[in-house]
């Protein structure tokens, strides 16, 4: 799915237009159809640490093209750079500049990995030097050119560099699959999780729900999750019965009519998942509505819907799942629930207080949602979509479509596929430390962090 304009500065003419007077000129960005190989290589590990070390011995095991520095490449596919045990400020210099004379080799789609250590308020000299890891990684994130991204990995002190949730997101960071995430800090805070063996259907043999299933972004995660190898159950509205069959039927998974706002939508889910005895291992909650209105016009018909659906439901649907209790339990062990939020929840956005609220909420519901599932062995995290071409986005004015498409780093508005992406990868064993996060789904959008 490409804009008119884009495919218009594509063009020869279109092209040479946009460079004479200086207009953005979005770079085509690979997905998993067109790169499906785990990495872009070659690949250069920076690092002086045993976890540098330990970095690329995992990446030779992927068959990578793993060199320790730039000399003798003309073009450069991937670059992690392994900062886990810098102590002061000036270690910084010395370990990133060997990147910046290697700018201009990064090939189309090229991924820039930070692995470093979180800030922990014990020493000023060594929080410094973490923290600014993360202001170099987001800065740079807005110079990378032709598609490609930049982002970190910042793993809790006591968790090694090899640890699955490490290993996993590495993987996902690397890969086409994470396109239009930039800029982003992930944080692994925990050995937990295991890693994935068959990385064609890294979710064979476990069962997904995914909420608001019927179109858009919902029907674009079940095909994902489907294509990793997970057995689907569908749920929507009533009133999008037809679609929400048509996709089932697709899928061959499993259908649930059903509105997540009734009174005892939750008991029923479980009812219904025991009588087919379904016991769930993902849990994604995608269903979501806008009201959108300014706030001196907002009323209660629009403001309520809205945090019914967004986050209200979320909270009665988990609660029944969880309470459903040892015996006839509908969550598998491990759970993984990831719930849908939005960048609007988290810079705010004119027009959008429900939403936002709601959105907003969602992000606090996951971090003490975590913490509760936990003694399952669970997770819970959220995703953040920013700009992302849907049928919503479709309808908003075409002026203000134009300029949010471009208010990010790549310039171009995301597929639904890429927020699938994303929640698929939380979705994974390798993910299992990962806990209470919110990954952004925004090319770097320009707001918020």
């Amino acid at each position: 799915m490409t804009d008119a304009y884009t495919k218009f500065v594509r063009s020869a003419p279109g092209a040479l237009l946009a460079k004479r007077v200086g207009l953005p000129r979005p770079a085509r960005l690979p997905r998993r159809g067109d790169r499906p190989g785990p990495v872009l290589g070659p690949v250069v590990v920076l690092g002086e640490s045993e976890g540098a070390d330990q970095v690329a011995h995992e990446l030779l095991g992927w068959g990578a093209d793993v060199r320790r520095r730039f000399e003798e490449l003309r073009t450069v596919g991937s670059v992690i750079l392994v900062l886990d045990e810098v102590s002061t400020p000036a270690d910084l210099g010395r370990l990133l500049l060997p990147l910046a004379g290697a700018m201009r080799t990064l090939a189309p789609g090229a991924r820039v990995v930070t692995i470093s250590r979180p800030a922990r308020g014990e020493d000023p000299a060594q929080d410094a030097a973490r923290g600014g890891v993360e202001g170099f990684l987001r800065s740079l994130a807005h110079e990378m050119r032709a598609g490609g991204t930049a982002n970190g990995i910042l793993v809790t002190d006591g968790v090694g560099p090899d640890a699955p949730g490490v290993i996993g997101t590495l993987r996902f960071l690397l890969s086409a699959r994470s396109a239009f995430v930039t800029g982003q800090l992930v944080t692994v805070a925990s050995e937990a999780g295991s890693l994935t063996e068959d990385l064609e259907q890294p979710l064979a043999g476990r069962t997904a729900l995914v909420t608001g299933a019927a179109r858009g972004i919902g029907a674009a995660i079940a095909r994902t999750l489907a294509a990793d190898g997970a057995r689907l159950v569908v749920l929507d509205v009533p009133g999008a019965g037809t679609e929400l069959s048509r996709l089932a039927n697709e899928l061959h998974a499993v259908p649930i009519q059903l509105d997540v706002t009734a009174q005892g939508a939750g008991e029923r889910l479980v009812a219904s998942l025991r009588e087919r005895g379904l016991r769930l291992d993902v849990v994604v909650l995608n269903a979501g509505i806008t009201r959108d209105k300014l706030f001196a016009n907002m009323t209660a018909e629009r403001w309520d819907p809205v945090l019914a659906v967004n986050i209200a439901s979320q909270i009665a649907l988990t609660d029944a799942l969880i309470e459903a209790g040892a015996a006839g339990a509908v969550l598998g062990a491990q759970p993984r629930v990831v719930s849908l939020s939005s960048t609007s929840g988290i810079a705010g956005n004119r027009g959008q207080t429900n939403y936002a609220a709601s959105k907003a909420g969602v992000i606090a519901f996951v971090d003490a949602l975590a913490a509760r599932l936990e003694s399952l062995g669970g997770t819970a995290n959220a995703v953040a979509p920013g700009f992302i071409e849907t049928e919503m986005t479709a309808r908003m004015p075409a002026l203000t479509r134009e300029v949010a498409r471009r208010l990010n780093s790549l310039q171009q508005g995301g597929l639904p596929a890429d927020v699938a992406e994303a929640i698929a990868f939380l979705s994974s064993a390798e993910a299992g430390g990962l806990r209470g996060e919110t990954l952004r789904v925004c090319g770097q959008n320009m707001v918020g962090r």
